[in-house]
């Protein structure tokens, strides 16, 4: 079959979220045209896989892309998100990147979207549908926006056997179930399984008929720390400003998570067991009220085969029946194999450079490329933000987002971006500050003031828990 030669400025591969606001920031402030490469058949990446009732865990005001709206610009009044800002579900925001693509990008007529093409590498992609290939001439860049890699329930291999017997689904076949289950058995301790039990204990199932198979405790943020609106500036830099404070009178590794806690920027599920995870999931109090109503947790490691009648862990094994449902969340949410250069020459690899924002970070990227030539003084902008696992992780990812801001603080016109982005979410917050906020200002300056010290520590415990020897005396 003969190639089809195309040519643009900028290569997209891969349509998901970070692809989308990396796109959309340079069709804004350059005259480059894209092309955007994607395995689905709609823009929206992992969204496509999602299961049914998941949702944003972090308020729809800074997610998507920079120049539309996702947000409904309310607070919610039920549920167990009440009093803030609105999280928009899978349905929603796969609706929104396709009215992104549709009425934004297209219409341009800068954008050209390939959808159901597997990239096969040097410029070159396949129709899965057809088997036409398409080479491309990238005249800038080529962007790879999958190395981030997305993996939801429904298209992830479980690590474990898993016996044709056993009654085994991701949770996107739970409302599917036309019967009543013995009871069913969730594996996995992220933020998929915290949706899932949230789920089933909201269609009424008895907490004694769930069973949470939790391989390791997680450290959760407190979604009242995250909102966007006025009304919420202490909670929000006020978590900030605590945390920095808890990380510079600390004396310890665990003495700095206990005062975390302590503060109210970090929260668990149990009291009595202390967290080895942090993968930054997020969520409210009244979340975390409903999921201790869940009082048989299986603390016995992973699970390493499944039967029709027992699940065999690290550390024992678990009875079922056949009518047990076990549902697998044991994917984890995002990973990279490892961190490069996001500025490559030729070549551009999206990467997190604010913590806990993936799609801030391809944004804030694509306006570093528009803005900035030097290639070391762009890899210097968006040094890196490594995904966090284990809870010690939580250092390196801190230190690492609290360096670029403060790089990012020292040019003004970063900081004018900045306070005008959208997905930023917060500097608008600090530049809405009059000479009459008093108590503001001064919660601003203790920042300020603190901020040092917290990084000090912070490289301190990151030198012990690579020498440890050394730390130990």
């Amino acid at each position: 079959m003969a190639i089809t030669p195309l040519e643009t400025d900028y290569l997209v591969i891969g349509g998901g979220a970070m692809g989308m606001a990396f796109t959309d920031v340079i069709l804004s402030e350059t005259d480059a045209d894209l092309i955007i490469v994607d395995q689905n058949a709609k823009p929206g990446g992992h969204w496509n896989h999602a299961y049914p009732f998941v949702t944003l865990h972090q308020p729809s005001s800074f997610y998507g892309v920079s120049s539309r709206e996702l947000s409904r610009g309310q607070l919610d009044q039920v549920g167990l998100n009440k009093g803030m800002g609105d999280l928009a579900s899978g349905q929603e925001v796969l609706a929104y990147y396709e009215q992104v693509m549709n009425h934004t990008f297209l219409p341009s007529g800068r954008v050209r979207f390939f959808p159901m093409c597997r990239y096969l590498g040097d410029g070159r992609f396949e129709h899965v549908l057809s088997g036409e290939v398409f080479e491309v001439k990238a005249r800038r860049k080529t962007v790879d926006a999958t190395h981030l890699k997305t993996s939801v329930p429904s298209t992830h291999t479980p690590k474990f056997e898993v016996s044709p017997d056993a009654w085994f689904m991701p949770p996107n076949d739970l409302p599917k179930i036309d019967r009543k289950p013995d009871g069913f058995l969730i594996i996995g301790a992220g933020k998929t399984a915290i949706d899932t039990v949230l789920w089933l204990l909201e269609h009424h199932v008895d907490p004694d008929d769930i069973q949470w198979i939790m391989p390791r405790d997680a450290w959760l943020l407190d979604r009242r720390n995250t909102q966007t609106g006025p009304d919420f500036f202490f909670d929000t830099i006020g978590a900030q400003a605590r945390q920095f404070e808890a990380i510079a009178n600390s004396t310890s590794l665990e003495d700095m998570f206990d005062r975390l806690e302590a503060c109210g920027y970090f929260l668990r599920l149990d009291p009595d067991v202390r967290p080895s995870m942090f993968h930054g999931a997020t969520v409210s109090q009244r979340e975390v009220e409903e999921l201790r109503r869940v009082r048989n947790v299986i603390r016995k490691g992973r699970v390493k085969t499944i039967t029709a009648d027992r699940v065999i862990l690290d550390e024992g094994e678990i009875a079922i029946t056949p009518d047990t449902v076990l549902v697998d969340c044991a994917a984890r949410a995002v990973t990279n194999d490892a961190i490069v250069p996001v500025f490559q020459g030729d070549r551009l690899v999206l990467q997190m450079v604010r913590s806990y924002q993936p799609v801030f970070s391809a944004a804030f990227i694509a306006h570093i490329e528009a803005a900035y030539e030097d290639e070391a003084e762009q890899n210097r902008l968006c040094a890196v933000v490594p995904l966090p696992n284990h809870d010690t992780d939580y250092i390196r990812f801190t230190a690492a987002y609290m360096m670029n801001q403060y790089n990012w603080s020292q040019i003004p016109e970063l900081r004018a971006w900045l306070r005008e982005n959208r997905l930023d979410g917060f500097s608008k917050l600090l530049s809405e500050i009059g000479p009459e906020d008093t108590e503001k200002t001064a919660l601003l300056q203790s920042m300020r003031q603190t901020a040092p010290a917290a990084v000090a520590k912070l490289f301190e415990y990151m030198q012990a828990l690579d020498d440890p020897a050394q730390a130990t005396g």
